[in-house]
């Protein structure tokens, strides 16, 4: 019986170093390192509230500034792709906003004392990919007009989300003047969206319905 116990012990522990063992190689493969846990295997928090809402902070205008440099590049092809004339100039006005706020980013990470980084948005890199799925999938027209106004909304509601969110951290940690910056920017975007809710209320959708209707007759 002992020696039953044993070999399951061993073999228990053997199970365990190689788990940990399994464990390391992921995160050497992945390039990251691996949380430390408590006994309970819960992610420790950082050593204060404060200290690990500012890395929160930082990492969330890494996440932006990605964003808005990637919409410099996909407003374009948009715009190029629209028909109406309204949706047209709404996008090429926006890239010019969204180019100042590019720069407006970067001052907000030097008032934070840190480098303008970009992180990879995932979230943003999905919804431009979208975008260009419905410009490939519809006619040059209305329907695809439309298309691109409901795309273009989808990355205007995340980055409201995006800039609310971020501004709230800026004014939690006292990150006064960073506030007003991220505050022209949040405003910046809502008047975005109402722009393009008007230019698909007043005609775009309407055009896009009707041509539907005479491809059914």
């Amino acid at each position: 019986m002992k020696t039953a116990t044993k070999s399951t012990a061993k073999t228990t522990a053997t199970k365990s170093t190689g788990s940990k063992s399994t464990a390391s190689k992921s995160s050497a493969k992945t390039g990251t390192k691996a949380p430390s846990t408590n006994s309970r295997g819960q992610i420790k928090p950082k050593r204060t509230a404060a200290e690990g809402l500012r890395e929160l902070y930082i990492d969330s205008l890494k996440d932006i500034y990605w964003a808005e440099k990637a919409l410099t590049k996909a407003l374009p092809k948009m715009a190029k792709n629209a028909e109406n004339p309204n949706l047209i100039a709404a996008l090429e006005d926006h890239l010019n906003v969204t180019e100042e706020q590019v720069a407006r980013l970067e001052k907000v990470f030097e008032l934070a004392g840190k480098k303008a980084v970009a992180k990879k948005c995932e979230a943003m890199d999905g919804l431009i990919k979208e975008g260009q799925d419905i410009m490939e999938s519809t006619e040059p027209g209305p329907v695809r007009d439309a298309g691109i106004i409901a795309a273009s909304q989808k990355i205007e509601h995340y980055e409201i989300a995006t800039y609310g969110t971020i501004r709230a951290f800026a004014q939690t940690l006292g990150e006064d003047e960073a506030v007003a910056l991220l505050e022209q920017t949040l405003a910046e975007e809502k008047e975005a969206d109402t722009t393009l809710t008007e230019a698909a209320y007043n005609t775009i959708n309407f055009d896009a319905a009707d041509a539907d209707d005479s491809m059914m007759e």
